[in-house]
């Protein structure tokens, strides 16, 4: 690992925060790790000022050049998703790979991978906004939408903002180990490796008329989740056709009535699972799941956790 050089590219518009990540964890001197540290190297893509979120103004030292030196490449949020990137950037990216070099992406930075064609053919992931976006607009790749990074070998995605420090701790541990990988960890203050992916923080989904009759009906089963439902007695409730109400559920939400129900209720277990000690076969009863097993079921396929991970994660969070 001596002499590995990681670049992190700046450009206009800069997301601070990712950028922030990957200057932390590749740029601080680490001689209490007993290792041959990486290089680490800021370069512009394009003439300054490089204007970052929140005010800050980048004075990168190296201009494109240095990508065709580098062994790991870290592109950040992209500006903008519907942006596309300079070709030149685009080129020297695919070179990059040619050769040989890491290319990591955080968040919507997978746009810029994507537009230069090195995506097509593998999983990729981004945050949870961008997914249906990437996948429709660049379809030859298997978007993963739940994973909080994917590793392709020479190509890592990450989900959004924090998420890039888990793809990037799992860098250090693919390069010198899990020991180095935990100590690293332990001086962000933060997990070496996070269970679960991010769909359990996805928003829950929401009904566009606020004055409707389904909106009425989604408060009334919020405050009815342990009731037995069902699309015909939630039908008669709403005074609507079974398949008037399936055809209005999937166009306000996205959704089937059951999928909305279930997702519903997942996200009722977390609330309980964050701010009580209930046993779990109690917060089933409560979401209206009935069991443990069938909680456990709709919870790990929806959350890609289990609900005891969960509760150690995110009670612990909010002590």
């Amino acid at each position: 690992m001596q002499q590995h050089l990681v670049v992190v590219l700046a450009y206009d518009r800069l997301c601070t925060f990712e950028f922030g990540c990957t200057v932390e964890l590749f740029a601080l001197p680490r001689p209490e790790l007993g290792v041959d540290w990486y290089d680490f190297a800021v370069c512009a893509i394009e003439p300054g000022p490089i204007r970052a979120t929140g005010g800050i103004t980048i004075d990168a030292p190296y201009d494109p050049d240095l990508i065709a030196r580098a062994d790991t490449i870290v592109i950040p949020g992209w500006r903008d998703a519907d942006e596309a990137p300079p070709e030149t950037l685009l080129a020297l990216l695919r070179a990059a790979h040619a050769r040989g070099a890491r290319l990591c992406s955080i968040c919507s930075g997978v746009f810029v991978l994507a537009a230069a064609g090195l995506l097509d053919g593998h999983k990729a992931t981004t945050h949870w906004r961008y997914t249906d976006q990437l996948a429709r607009r660049y379809p030859a790749i298997e978007v993963q939408p739940d994973a909080l990074y994917v590793d392709s070998g020479q190509l890592i995605t990450s989900a959004g903002s924090a998420a890039g420090l888990d793809m990037l701790l799992h860098l250090v541990r693919r390069d010198y180990g899990a020991r180095v990988g935990n100590l690293v960890a332990q001086r962000l203050v933060v997990p070496p490796h996070r269970e679960g992916g991010q769909a359990q923080f996805l928003p829950r989904p929401m009904a566009h008329d606020e004055k409707g009759r389904l909106t009425k009906l989604m408060d009334w089963v919020r405050t009815h989740p342990a009731s037995e439902h069902n699309v015909a007695s939630l039908a008669r409730r709403a005074a609507m056709s079974e398949r008037t109400l399936q055809r209005q559920f999937q166009h306000a939400t996205g959704l089937g009535v059951i999928e909305w129900l279930v997702r519903e209720r997942v996200a009722i277990v977390k609330d309980l699972l964050e701010t009580s000690t209930l046993p779990l076969a109690q917060v089933a009863q409560r979401a209206g799941f009935g069991s443990e097993e069938s909680l456990r079921h709709h919870f790990r396929k929806l959350a890609a956790t289990t609900p005891g991970a969960y509760r150690r994660q995110f009670a612990d969070a909010g002590k």
